[in-house]
């Protein structure tokens, strides 16, 4: 039988989260600056978390789970989060994980929750049944013999990185005024086609998300600081384009967008645009470069995994009420 306390001091939860926290994000290859702040943004919800204390027949604790609600997520109810949910290993396969998991769904529909997310930064059975709807996928770039260079601004044309197998040669040029317009709409219109595909929200729901976003993430269009979106091209023709954000966490640049044109897909230009990325990357003064992929791209989970780009977080969600249970911990 598992127990569930509330407790209003969550200290002793949240130096065991931080710990398990920062030994993952260094793991997966975070610069130490970009581990600190994934930690101050953990910090930033700790009034919205609702923590419960795990209890065995005994008394003693045998793990932790903590809850939020998040009103900010577009539709008409609300989004339960997971924020963690963690046993002890020395009590795990007893199955207090799937009694906590079950805590969590029960409190979170009680409270209006018609979705709950959980948020993975390791394969865990307990969540196997839940749809996955993204990964963050992460590659350390810098190393003994290509160091990050210093800051500065990117180059107006850039070759993709040498010594490679990078595929045909791409060269990345900046985005025009007249290029940004049609750039924005089809951008959108893709963002949201890859949310639906993903399942996690409706049509109209994924509409207003992507509005939101865009307008959030470029106020000042291409003039947008540590923004840079850029045309790429082969033999002097547009082939794709590339929408990077520098200096996203410290050292780590993070890829909006990577879009081939349609008629030039399955010619190579998938792997030469990585290049184009990590060069650019590398040039903006970054060491590691980061991407999200939305669930059921497979296309795109395959050009990552070939390209050594491993899952740092992986984001699942399931409908709530919940009636079908999963395998416990």
């Amino acid at each position: 039988m598992t127990d569930f306390g509330l407790v209003d001091d969550p200290s002793r939860w949240q130096a065991g989260f931080e710990r398990r926290l920062r030994a993952a994000y260094d793991s997966a290859g975070h610069p130490a600056t970009a581990v600190e702040r994934r930690i101050e943004e953990v910090r930033a919800g700790e009034a919205r978390r609702t923590v419960a204390e795990l209890t065995a027949d005994g008394g003693e604790t045998v793990g932790w789970v903590a809850v939020s609600l998040d009103e900010d997520e577009p539709g008409p109810s609300l989004t339960g989060r997971i924020e963690d949910l963690w046993i002890d290993p020395a009590y795990r396969g007893q199955g207090h994980g799937e009694a906590a998991r079950t805590w969590a769904e029960d409190r979170c529909a009680a409270a209006g929750a018609t979705r709950l997310t959980v948020q993975l930064t390791e394969a865990e059975p307990l969540f196997a049944h839940y749809s996955v709807r993204g990964q963050t996928r992460l590659r350390h770039l810098a190393g003994p013999g290509r160091e990050a260079a210093p800051g500065r601004e990117a180059a107006p044309r850039r070759e993709a990185t040498p010594g490679r197998a990078s595929g045909p040669a791409l060269t990345a040029r900046p985005m025009t005024a007249d290029e940004y317009g049609p750039w924005l709409v089809a951008g959108k219109d893709e963002y949201v086609a890859d949310i639906v595909r993903s399942g996690s929200l409706t049509p109209d729901e994924a509409r207003a998300t992507s509005d939101r976003d865009f307008a959030d993430l470029l106020p000042a269009g291409l003039a947008t600081p540590d923004h840079n979106v850029v045309v790429l091209e082969a033999a002097g023709a547009p082939v794709g384009t590339l929408w990077l954000k520098h200096h996203h966490l410290p050292g780590v640049t993070f890829g909006f967008s990577l879009e081939i044109d349609g008629s030039h897909r399955g010619k190579g230009f998938g792997h030469a645009s990585m290049a184009v990325a990590e060069s650019e990357t590398l040039g903006a003064g970054d060491s590691a470069l980061m991407f999200n992929v939305f669930g059921g791209n497979t296309v795109a989970m395959g050009l990552y995994d070939a390209s050594g780009y491993r899952v740092v977080l992986e984001h699942r969600y399931a409908a709530l009420p919940r009636e079908t249970p999963g395998a416990g911990l």
